[in-house]
């Protein structure tokens, strides 16, 4: 687990590793731990994504007496439940990355506004594998069916009306629906900064209702409405509309470099393109008109090359477990050979080739159990990054300039986007996703379904009856 604390002074972050009070590790067990970060970042997620989105930073190692005076001085800010933990002190290393929520192509004026957008888009797709066991799972996506058993233990206050695959679907109406849902119901899904400093999200359930009044202040200045309004509901309406209209045409732009995209002959759009429990979809339905499928996402844009990296789940985890399950019973019997299996790293170029090997004809063997288990870990990888957009006003004179622009209504932008919390995610946390998995769909069939089902069932017995009172008659 990793903490992030800016440095306004140089505009960088310094991330720090947490652990349980009862698991230390060494100096140089961190300062590997750490080292493997930047180099799956490098070495495989730049390959993926291209290296216009992908910051990895580097290790450095800081004096100790700073390590802790900032640790006490942060301590007061950390979220009540992210302090089960503690931040290494005792070692110095940390990872210095730039401040992403300022603009990454270019150099800059320091005296214009800069917002920057943070979202979490989650998993774009519905699983496809023949190994899925419950039906449901081939129609409703894995957030929607979550955000009922969140809701339930207490983690959120309401659901959200947020269904990532609107946001993936590359239709602007789907995707207009999705962030507007997303600014509604922020969850840990979006947060808004400005000038660096957060200004809208939502930590936990404890958080106010969102203010979208307050947010359509801080917008003004980058985007002031074509009506001419200054204050009121119309006004903020059209702030926020115009928010909306442009982080989709940054969402769909394409700023392409490097040998990204090498899983697109593979991995092409698979299963049900529009997820059931949407309520984009169910208005639609409920209206007897169909969803908009999809108009297709631009192959350069991040939300393509993201969603063909979260395919790389190619069996889902009901069919990842067992196999898992082949590679732990072998690593009992040689435990010697887990660094050869590079369970722990190196994640270098030999690793990444192997992620590209998209076959799903188990052979029976280690190290097609293996490869799928790393394909595994890389997808949940980036079903669970930020996507950050960083906007600025364009000066008069910056006719000039190179660097990408969107425009708004009444000026245009300059924007850079990057991706964030690319961390690969643990080996050892398979386990946990199996049950999780598990809890999730059957929380959601029992409760959500079964309503559902006794509606339903009112509605054909009032049909019946009805009808049996026609034939009378």
């Amino acid at each position: 687990m990793m903490f992030s604390f800016l440095l306004t002074e140089r505009c960088v972050v310094l991330r720090f590793l947490k652990f349980p009070p009862n698991r230390k590790k060494t100096s140089e067990e961190i300062f590997q731990h750490l080292q493997n970060i930047v180099d799956f970042g490098k070495n495989v997620m730049k390959e993926f994504l291209g290296e216009n989105y992908v910051h990895c930073g580097e290790v450095v190692q800081l004096p100790l007496e700073f390590v802790k005076q900032l640790c006490l001085k942060i301590q007061s800010e950390r979220p009540e439940s992210r302090c089960d933990k503690d931040l290494d002190t005792l070692s110095g290393y940390a990872m210095c990355l730039p401040n992403l929520t300022r603009l990454q192509t270019y150099h800059f004026a320091e005296h214009r506004p800069i917002l920057c957008v943070e979202i979490k888009p989650k998993c774009g797709f519905i699983p496809f594998s023949s190994d899925v066991t419950h039906e449901m799972k081939h129609k409703v996506c894995r957030y929607c069916m979550h955000q009922h058993l969140k809701v339930a233990t207490g983690k959120w206050k309401q659901i959200s009306k947020y269904c990532p695959l609107d946001l993936y679907s590359g239709n602007k109406q789907r995707m207009h629906f999705a962030l507007k849902s997303l600014l509604q119901e922020a969850q840990n899904n979006l947060k808004i900064f400005k000038n660096g400093e957060l200004i809208y999200g939502c930590k936990d359930a404890r958080s106010p209702v969102a203010d979208w009044s307050e947010l359509a202040h801080h917008l003004k200045p980058f985007f002031f409405p074509s009506n001419g309004l200054a204050s009121g509901p119309h006004c903020t309406r059209a702030v926020i509309r115009e928010l909306v209209h442009v982080i989709t045409q940054v969402l769909l732009s394409s700023s392409d470099k490097g040998r990204a995209g090498t899983l697109r002959p593979g991995l092409g759009p698979r299963g049900p393109r529009v997820c059931e429990a949407s309520p984009f979809s169910r208005s639609l339905r409920c209206q007897g008109k169909n969803t908009p499928e999809r108009s297709g996402l631009p192959k350069g844009c991040l939300l393509y090359k993201t969603l063909q990296v979260q395919m790389l789940d190619l069996l889902d985890i009901e069919g990842l477990y067992p196999l898992y399950n082949r590679v732990e019973r072998y690593l009992e019997e040689f435990p010697e050979e887990r660094k050869t299996l590079q369970i722990d790293g190196p994640y270098d170029e030999a690793f990444y080739q192997k992620l590209l090997d998209l076959s799903t004809e188990d052979d029976g063997t280690v190290a097609f159990a293996l490869t799928k288990v790393q394909q595994y870990r890389v997808a949940m990888t980036a079903k669970d990054c930020s996507i950050m957009i960083a906007l600025s006003p364009c000066l008069q004179d910056a006719s000039s300039d190179q660097r990408p622009v969107v425009p708004s209504s009444r000026s245009r932008l300059a924007f850079s986007v990057s991706v964030l919390d690319l961390d690969l995610k643990p080996y050892e946390s398979i386990p946990h996703q199996y049950k999780l998995d598990g809890k999730i769909v059957n929380y959601y069939s029992k409760t959500v379904c079964a309503k559902d089902n006794a509606v339903m069932s009112t509605r054909f017995k009032e049909s019946d009856d009805c009808t049996l009172v026609l034939h009378k008659v």
